[in-house]
C-alpha cells in the first residue's frame, strides 16, 4: 500500500473511506497530506528565478482579469509583478534547495547533556490546498550527542521548511528529519502551534480553533522527557 494511502486510512479508518473514494475537493477540505517530501516535479529547477516570476505575472494578470478587475488602475496594475515576485522570492523560496539553511556543527565543550529548547518560534506558512496563509509558533528541542548548532540555525530550519506550500504534519516532520540529520541524533522533538486560514477565512470559517502536531524522537519518545519539556514550552 502506497504510503499516501495508509495516512489516509489511518485518517478515516472509522468511515471505512480510502483515497480512490475522494475527490480532489475532498482531499483539500480534509487537508490531508500524501507524503513527507514536498511534491515536485522533476523539472522543478529548469526555470530560472527570473523565468519563473515572468511566468508567474503573466498569468496572475489573467486571474485578476478573469476576475473582471481593472489592471489599468493604479492600484492593481502592479499586483501581478508584486506577487510574482513575492511568490519566487519570498513566501515559496523554501522550494529551491539551494536556500536551505546553511548549518554548522560545533564541539558541545561545555558538555551540556540536557535538553536545548528553542521555543516561539515564529513562522509563515501557506496551506497547499487553497494557497492562503498558515501562522503560528514553533517549538524544537534536541538533547546533544556531543555537537551542537547556533540557535539561529533552529530558526532558519524552520523558516525554511515553512516558505512552500505545505500541510502542517509533513512540515512537522520535515523540520524534525532535518534536525535529526543534521544533528546526528534522533533525540529531537518539534512542536507545531498554528492557525489556517483555510479554515478561519473561508470553509467552515471557524476563527476560534487551532492546529497542533508534533514529533518525538528517541529520548523525547519517554513520557518523562516530554513533560520536561512541555513545561520549559508552558504547554499542558
Amino acid at each position: 500500500m502506497k504510503q499516501k494511502e495508509i495516512l489516509l486510512n489511518s485518517l478515516l479508518k472509522d468511515e471505512k473511506i480510502t483515497l480512490s473514494n475522494l475527490n480532489e475537493e475532498e482531499i483539500g477540505e480534509q487537508h490531508i497530506s500524501t507524503g513527507v517530501e514536498t511534491p515536485l516535479r522533476a523539472d522543478a529547477f529548469k526555470l530560472s528565478e527570473d523565468e519563473k516570476m515572468a511566468k508567474i505575472e503573466m498569468h496572475f494578470k489573467a486571474i485578476m482579469e478573469t476576475l473582471g478587475l481593472d489592471l489599468n488602475d493604479d492600484s492593481l496594475k502592479g499586483t501581478p509583478k508584486r506577487v510574482a515576485k513575492m511568490y519566487v522570492k519570498e513566501i515559496f523560496n523554501g522550494l529551491d534547495p539551494a536556500n536551505k539553511p546553511k548549518v554548522a556543527l560545533f564541539e558541545n565543550k561545555y558538555k551540556y547533556n540536557q535538553m536545548l529548547v528553542e521555543k516561539d518560534i515564529t513562522f509563515y506558512s501557506n496551506c497547499e490546498h487553497h494557497f492562503v496563509p498558515i501562522f503560528g509558533k514553533a517549538h524544537v528541542a534536541y538533547i546533544s550527542n556531543g555537537q551542537v548548532i547556533g540557535l539561529s540555525k533552529l530558526n532558519r530550519i524552520v523558516q525554511y521548511f515553512s516558505k512552500r506550500p505545505q500541510v502542517q504534519e509533513r512540515m512537522t516532520m520535515q523540520i524534525a528529519k532535518e534536525l535529526q540529520k543534521v544533528l546526528k541524533t534522533d533525540d529531537v522533538a518539534v512542536i507545531i502551534d498554528a492557525k489556517h486560514l483555510c479554515v478561519s477565512s473561508r470553509g467552515v470559517q471557524d476563527h476560534a480553533s487551532g492546529t497542533v502536531t508534533s514529533f518525538y524522537g528517541g529520548q523525547f519518545e519517554r513520557e518523562t522527557t516530554r513533560t520536561e519539556l512541555f513545561k520549559y514550552i508552558e504547554l499542558k
